[in-house]
């Protein structure tokens, strides 16, 4: 089963827009190299909506390449069209992706049958395991507690990206964690409540800087080990919460750049952070420095 600091990787840009493929290999090597447990790519964090298709199926096969199955590879899939997440999910298992996250349909948010239906025509076509994704703040709707009951008998659905931020709700989505259904924590700032209740890991955003710290954290709750990690968790609070003093991947771009990764910028309509926000977030990553490598 997939677990540990799993990293919704940023995709990097040149100056013309296109995608930087010389700086996506060096963060996959970097992420190899520094304990992160797997690699998620065409996420929210990844601007994925911002990408063509075809721009997308060479990302995929980049990384499939480039990663050599030395960690897995997950490859963001969803789309609030049946037929695309269905074509999308197939296309990318094709080319190698270890699993497919798929969001829940947004915008229009579907009823509790057409959710059941939509998961599981993609986890029908895919030939690789499906991660769902809940993240209610973006698409609108949640999940409905049922519906994860009935998708998560599956054979095809490992597991559930959990971002609503609600650990009531957590806990009780927690209740369908089973050997062939894991829960994934899809929030940094609650990292270790939800270890607490059974998450295998944490897909993240902060890993992007701080890969080690994350998969340290994420270890030792694995262990037993709630106070130490939660010690890693207070030091990095702040930091987690700057990183979306804007919304996503604004921030988490804005202070890789920062720390000399040099990503580049975003595709409209993201635009730069602003000059307030930015000496917040760099103020604090500048004093945290330390703690972060």
């Amino acid at each position: 089963m997939l677990k540990g600091s799993i990293v919704a990787l940023i995709t990097p840009f040149n100056n013309d827009g296109s995608v930087n493929y010389e700086k996506l290999g060096e963060l996959l090597e970097y992420h190899i190299n520094n304990h992160t447990g797997g690699i998620v790519i065409l996420g929210t964090t990844g601007e994925a909506s911002t990408l063509s298709f075809d721009e997308e199926a060479q990302i995929v096969e980049y990384c499939v390449n480039k990663i050599n199955k030395r960690i897995p590879l997950i490859v963001g899939s969803g789309s609030n069209e049946t037929e695309k997440a269905v074509k999308m999910s197939r296309k990318y298992s094709e080319l190698g992706a270890d699993y497919v996250l798929v969001i829940t349909p947004y915008y229009n948010k579907t009823n509790e049958s057409g959710l059941i239906k939509h998961f599981t025509m993609v986890a029908d076509a895919s030939l690789c395991p499906v991660i769902m994704y809940n993240v209610p703040s973006r698409t609108g709707m949640n999940m409905s507690l049922h519906a994860i009951e009935v998708l998560s008998k599956h054979p095809n659905i490992c597991g559930i990206k959990e971002a609503s931020g609600n650990i009531s709700y957590s806990t009780k989505v927690s209740k369908y964690i089973s050997d062939d259904f894991a829960m994934y924590s899809g929030n940094d700032d609650i990292i270790v409540p939800m270890m607490a209740i059974g998450s295998k890991g944490v897909i993240s955003v902060l890993a992007n800087i701080a890969p080690k710290q994350t998969a340290k954290m994420i270890n030792l709750c694995l262990e037993g080990l709630y106070p130490d990690a939660n010690k890693i968790q207070q030091d990095l609070l702040d930091v987690i919460n700057d990183l979306f003093l804007e919304v996503n991947p604004i921030p988490i771009k804005a202070a890789m750049n920062h720390l000399g990764f040099n990503v580049g910028g975003y595709r409209m309509p993201l635009d730069e952070m602003s000059d307030k926000n930015k000496e917040v977030l760099f103020n604090e990553l500048d004093l945290k420095k330390e703690i972060i490598y």
